[in-house]
């Protein structure tokens, strides 16, 4: 029995047991320190142990990246604003009974503190208190609340913006859900970290006050317990409890000081690419220029008489000797560059090589041409951003469409602006725009609250207003309520924008022929019943097309190829292949314009409209022929309803007869892009059909 209760005191006591117990323990002990007396002994140790921890918190406050690296710093501005002033009612227990006894009664920090940093003076020691109080009360803490306060405010009005991006990022491939939700985590943190800091000052503001009244109470009261109750003389009273209470409120305030500069270093920092303390190094000491000329200031002043010469000289002269070290440096870095880039090709010999087919350049399938400014987001040895991007976009693609597209050849184009970029497919220009890396890309998604100043351009991918801004204009964009980017995700959204409207061309005898392969891996037997059976390659690859210009995914392969297999042997013509391979795919066609068990709300043809067209299919031959009048008249109808549709957020939809579907698709397909047309076969039976526009026609 013993030995079992041995074996769980041991179990609690390890440290992973012991570590939940830490704060509350802590909180007690400090708490206890209020009312029960302490040893001077111990009274020292605590308040080495309180300038300890302050100046850690200031350190790793400096050390810190980014703010919510010290989210904890909140909860430890309270814990040591709570210890402060614990301390000091412990040490005013002290100083009030055996202050009669000498300087050294409260423990020898408080004893150190008032003899040797103010020279035992008490006239001197209260000025110095005072100063230091009204530097932690009415500057430091003072500002860093306002600059929690605005951060705050800042940042909650941005999360909406912020939540946008995020969406956007994971909608484009560019993130999957884990990194949204972390991305997700990470925002709603930094609001509650503003939030709390902005509370957390007040603690500090209101120590500072406390630290003035205890100060006047101490000695006022430390006058009347010597004077009354240890009959001391009104001098001695006065020196000896003055000089503790101004030891005790130094030693106590110092690190108050401390914890509002860390407070202050936390909230005041832009930028989360390295602490505080490199970042000022880097851009403060970064440009020669500006060192030559603060030293040649320096020094014409140094030159005045009367100044203290020596001192302005010397800094002039280190100040100088600085920017010389560095522009040195610069210099060799920009030799190094240039001695490692590739040397240009020699010029060809006298006598000329033969022409060979090594000499035929194939034509890219995708091509992305960049400027030489765009040429680090692309660059593998620096790890280059949009290079990531891209292999998750051809994933995403993969995924999503349902075959995997060629690869993305990349090349620099010197024949391009320094930021401009160009997207190809098989040689033929597809898209192009310009990227500025290190800025950002503030889109208007219609609804912003302001405007901001920058390089006004519009989003290449979906031709949105838009505006390129620096980076510290960031969280303000955020709070308008634009969705802001950076270069690289520009341009993979833009290339993942135009490779979806392109997914048909895309798809070649060889990704065809890759894809029946892969399927033949898991059914083979349906595949070789198929091709080349019954249908050729090249037909199962018309077909494919077909449903990738409309906007159809080719996911469900297996469903694709039965139904093939059942029509080919009466019929080879890819356009009705088309519509059988549609009707079996209908259900995932309508769930995909109308997710859920929501009603199918689409356009309709006018029941005249439709028998002139029909009628024009029957006469027309192959395709039929639209009379030119009829023609204008149902594409500017169909443009405008289309665009009611979009406007209360449905999609244009038209619902037409199954014999019409393909020909009104191709020719209402150049006037309205967005317009999906799907035949009354393609409609599951267990979804309910709500015509909200008709389209007819005059005559």
């Amino acid at each position: 029995m013993a030995t079992n209760d041995t074996l769980n005191i041991r179990q609690l006591l390890t440290p992973a047991n012991l570590r939940p117990m830490a704060a509350p323990l802590l909180i007690v002990m400090i708490l206890s320190m209020m009312v029960l007396p302490l040893p001077v002994f111990l009274l020292d140790v605590f308040f080495t142990f309180n300038i300890a921890i302050s100046v850690m918190v200031m350190l790793v406050a400096m050390y810190s990246k980014k703010p919510l690296d010290f989210s904890v710093f909140p909860t430890v501005l309270l814990v040591t604003t709570l210890l402060r002033l614990s301390l000091n009612v412990a040490s005013t227990r002290i100083v009030l009974m055996h202050g009669h006894s000498g300087p050294d009664a409260a423990g020898k920090v408080i004893e150190a503190f008032g003899n040797f940093l103010v020279g035992g003076n008490t006239a001197v020691g209260i000025v110095v208190f005072v100063i230091l109080t009204i530097i932690n009360f009415v500057v430091i803490t003072k500002g860093a609340g306002r600059i929690a306060e605005v951060s705050a405010r800042f940042t909650l009005d941005a999360m909406p913006g912020k939540q946008m991006a995020i969406d956007a990022d994971l909608n484009a491939g560019l993130i999957d859900e884990k990194e949204a939700k972390r991305r997700r985590k990470e925002i709603a943190q930094e609001s509650d970290f503003y939030g709390a800091m902005d509370g957390a000052s007040k603690f500090v503001r209101g120590d500072a006050v406390a630290g003035i009244l205890i100060l006047v109470i101490n000695v006022i009261g430390g006058l009347f317990v010597g004077v009354i109750q240890h009959n001391m003389a009104v001098g001695d009273a006065a020196h000896n409890y003055t000089l503790l209470t101004i030891g005790d409120g130094l030693v106590a305030q110092i690190p108050a000081l401390i914890i509002s500069v860390a407070a202050g270093l936390v909230v005041s920092r832009v930028g989360d690419d390295a602490d505080i303390g490199g970042m000022v190094i880097g851009q403060l000491f970064s440009n020669p220029q500006v060192m030559l000329l603060t030293a040649g200031i320096i020094g014409v002043l140094g030159l005045i008489p009367g100044m203290p010469n020596v001192v302005f000289l010397l800094l002039a002269l280190s100040l100088g000797s600085l920017a010389w070290v560095k522009r040195k440096k610069i210099a060799e870095e920009a030799a190094s560059a240039t001695a490692a880039q590739p040397a240009v090709a020699a010029a060809p010999g006298p006598e000329a090589q033969e022409a060979s087919w090594s000499d035929v350049a194939p034509v890219d399938v995708l091509g992305l041409e960049v400027g030489y400014r765009l040429i680090p987001m692309v660059d593998k040895a620096q790890d280059g951003e949009l290079l990531k991007r891209i292999r998750g976009l051809r994933k995403k693609f993969a995924q999503e469409v349902g075959f995997l597209s060629s690869p993305v050849h990349i090349r620099d184009n010197l024949e391009l602006r320094p930021n401009a970029y160009r997207i190809a497919l098989k040689g033929v220009e597809i898209g192009s725009g310009e990227a500025f890396p290190g800025q950002f890309l503030a889109i208007n998604p219609g609804r912003v609250s302001g405007t901001l100043p920058g390089r006004e351009t519009k989003d290449p991918a979906f031709g949105l207003p838009a505006v390129w801004i620096e980076p510290a204009q960031r969280e303000q964009a955020h709070a308008l309520g634009y969705t802001v980017v950076d270069a690289s995700t520009v341009v993979a959204t833009h290339l993942n924008h135009l490779i979806l409207n392109h997914a048909a061309e895309l798809l070649g005898r060889q990704e065809t022929q890759a894809l029946l392969d892969h399927i033949g891996k898991e059914a083979p037997k349906l595949v070789e019943d198929l091709v080349p059976k019954l249908l050729p390659v090249s037909t199962v690859q018309r077909v494919l097309q077909n449903l990738l210009e409309e906007g159809v995914n080719i996911r469900d392969m297996r469903s694709i190829i039965e139904v093939l297999a059942e029509h080919a042997p009466r019929t080879q013509d890819p356009v009705q292949l088309t519509a059988r391979v549609r009707e079996a795919l209908g259900r995932a066609i309508v769930q995909a314009l109308f997710p859920g068990a929501a009603e199918v709300q689409v356009m309709a043809l006018e029941p005249g409209l439709e028998r002139i067209l029909m009628q024009a299919m029957t006469s027309g031959g192959d395709g039929g022929v639209i009379e030119p009048g009829l023609a204008d008249t149902l594409l500017r109808q169909t443009a405008q309803i289309a665009q009611r549709q979009e406007d209360v957020g449905l999609p244009p939809v038209l619902l037409v007869p199954a014999q019409l579907r393909m020909l009104l698709s191709r020719f209402l397909r150049r006037a309205v892009p967005t317009l999906k047309v799907i035949s009354n076969n393609e409609v599951p039976e267990s979804r309910t059909i709500r015509v909200t526009a008709m389209i007819g026609a005059q005559g």
